[in-house]
């Protein structure tokens, strides 16, 4: 029997009589844009991260443009990001209307590394984006030096980092279906105590309008839905849970296999979006697992600049760590609904 990489039917089962009482109550108040579970979701996702403000929008991708946006930056100005992110986050700055500049990671954390990212920094830099990837959070005090020497602002990449991220501005978050909280469709939010911010980025996530109707800024609409809303209401509380499910899944892994042919994560906050070792013959040890029933994913295969749409982005220097983690990394099953067995069977499949 194969086991999956990541089966949220198993959650769906888990929680299906509360999600389907949710969807009643939504039906019955039949208001799906806007309706009241979107306002109660905001001001408790935002508790829950420790911010003033929690702002809903349609997807991860828009939630970092919109919140770029709303930090006033845009057009002409050059925003550093990792080179091994996921490509929704260089997609989120060029809708923002900015130039995306890739800065290299840390080899340890393959979170940004300072130096990289003080080699970056020009004369049009506004801003900047850290990524926590696989849900570790980035280390954020020499960013957060950095900012302050050169008036930046930051826009943590969150996706990944439900429980992880600490707001120090302002923070984007996805809730796609995978996410450590996910939504049953495409969701996202700006995450902020930055009282303006938030005031703006309501407005451009509905063309650019006030409260009289008037739209002071050019914008579409990215709006979270009643139904999204309702449902990741209903899931917030279990959030904590999971990820510490999650966290005694990597505890595992990391003691069987810390010290073999593989190099495991270390260090740092993580709540554990993915578990991710790295190989020098990974291609060669995913073929092994897969033979052996172990189903895992490559997060990411490419750094940004080598995908073909995105090989003309500033890169100041070499991003050699980017491109090696393209080349070595292996995400193993790990998702809260996974069972001990299976965690262990993974574990004899990569020592075996």
């Amino acid at each position: 029997m194969t086991i999956a990489f990541h089966d949220l039917r198993r959650e769906t089962a888990e929680l299906q009589a509360a999600l389907r009482s949710t969807l009643d109550d939504v039906l019955a108040e039949s208001s799906f844009v806007g309706g009241g579970a979107v306002a109660s979701f905001e001001q408790e996702f935002a508790q829950y991260c420790g911010a003033a403000h929690a702002v809903g929008v349609g997807s991860g991708t828009d939630a970092i443009a919109i919140a770029l946006r709303a930090a006033e930056i845009g057009a002409g100005d050059e925003v550093i990001t990792a080179a091994n992110t996921c490509l929704p986050t260089v997609a989120g700055i060029v809708l923002a209307g900015a130039t995306p500049v890739l800065a290299d990671v840390d080899r340890r954390t393959l979170t940004l590394d300072p130096d990289s990212v003080a080699e970056a920094i020009g004369p049009r830099t506004r801003a900047l984006v850290p990524v926590h990837l696989y849900g570790r959070r980035a280390e954020m005090g020499p960013l957060l030096e950095l900012a302050r020497e050169h008036d930046l602002r930051i826009v943590e990449d969150a996706a990944q980092a439900h429980g992880a991220a600490v707001v120090a501005d302002v923070g984007a978050f996805s809730f796609y279906p995978t996410k450590n909280l996910g939504a049953l469709g495409d969701a996202g939010a700006v995450v902020t105590s930055d009282l303006a911010v938030a005031e703006r980025a309501r407005e451009l996530r509905d063309y650019g309008r006030r409260g009289d109707g008037r739209s002071f800024a050019r914008s579409g609409q990215s709006r979270l839905d009643t139904i999204q809303a309702a449902l990741l209401l209903a899931k917030l509380p279990l959030l904590d849970g999971w990820n510490a499910r999650r966290g005694e899944l990597a505890s595992r892994y990391t003691e069987a296999l810390r010290g073999g042919a593989v190099d495991v994560p270390s260090g740092g906050h993580h709540v554990y979006h993915l578990y991710v070792v790295r190989s020098q013959e990974r291609d060669a040890l995913r073929d092994r697992l897969r033979t052996r029933g172990v189903e895992t994913h490559v997060h990411y295969p490419l750094a940004v600049h080598e995908h073909p749409a995105w090989s003309d982005l500033l890169r100041p220097r070499a991003l050699s760590e980017s491109e090696r983690a393209a080349r070595e990394v292996l995400s193993l099953p790990l998702y809260p609904q996974l069972t001990d067995d299976e965690a262990g069977r993974v574990i004899d499949a990569v020592l075996g």
